[in-house]
């Protein structure tokens, strides 16, 4: 199964496919996101295991096209909920930072974390949950999740709650807990949902690292730092003000982005 991963980080000869997206072409700016090593960021794939695996391919591409030498990945969190697979997501990813750690990143979303908050209450965090799309992952391990809806009882949700744990693979519920909220390299940080401009990268909160804040997409930050994010759904993805925004709605659209950002400034995005 990592096959592909593999070759991502060692080939150097392959071009750049014809599905990268022509409407975000390269561009070097004397204000631009400048990490230390090449860096690819994966918007949030929602239980679409199969766009993941597109994208993976596409990396693996324009690696060879570039001659990026020793790449991350970082995938911005939301691996559960809406499409059909997230099961499969999360096993994938989870197999890539095991082997791959020091090249692959995987942040935790609000998504992610509602389903952690559920095993831990499920009488109390399963509503919530199950209304953001929770259905759909449970469905992905074996649960049927029809007798949830309104009217349910305490003891049902404990009794789905159990069978959720019962049903996930060893480790996994700790590996999910761990993941970390951001990540950072040069002038670039990725987080799942935004940050607040008043406040150093090094002091937000969870909350707002998770499920963003009010002045996050209006209000400039003033301390040269470029920050990727997914959370928001965009038709296109896009960079400007310091932000890049890579959230396209993957779960519905078909389109999974990524952003391929460049020690020199230049960027590209790449989509299914």
């Amino acid at each position: 199964m990592l096959r592909s991963v593999r070759s991502l980080l060692g080939r150097k000869d392959r071009p750049v496919p014809a599905t990268e997206a022509p409407e975000a072409t390269a561009r070097r700016d004397a204000d631009a996101p400048r990490p230390d090593s090449p860096t690819y960021v994966v918007g949030d794939i929602h239980g679409r295991a199969d766009l993941l695996e597109l994208m993976l391919e596409l990396i693996d591409a324009h690696i060879g096209g570039t001659g990026a030498r020793d790449p991350r990945l970082v995938f911005v969190g939301d691996y559960v909920d809406r499409g059909p697979d997230s099961a499969e997501v999360l096993l994938r990813l989870r197999e890539l930072t095991r082997d791959l750690p020091r090249n692959v990143t995987c942040l935790m979303g609000n998504h992610d974390r509602m389903m952690l908050d559920f095993l831990k209450d499920p009488a109390t965090r399963g509503p919530r949950w199950l209304r953001a799309g929770g259905t759909r992952t449970l469905a992905s391990f074996g649960i049927d999740p029809t007798p949830l809806g309104s009217g349910t009882s305490p003891d049902t949700y404990r009794a789905v709650g159990r069978q959720l744990r019962d049903a996930l693979p060893e480790g996994h519920e700790a590996w999910l807990s761990d993941l970390p909220l951001s990540w950072h390299s040069g002038n670039l940080w990725v987080v799942h949902a935004g940050a607040d401009p008043a406040h150093p990268m090094q002091d937000q909160s969870a909350r707002v690292l998770l499920w963003g804040h009010p002045e996050f997409e209006s209000d400039p930050r003033g301390d040269g730092v470029w920050i990727v994010h997914g959370h928001v759904e965009a038709e296109l993805p896009h960079a400007r003000d310091g932000r890049i925004a890579v959230d396209t709605a993957a779960w519905s659209s078909g389109r999974l982005t990524a952003c391929a950002i460049r020690p020199d400034g230049r960027h590209d995005f790449l989509q299914t």
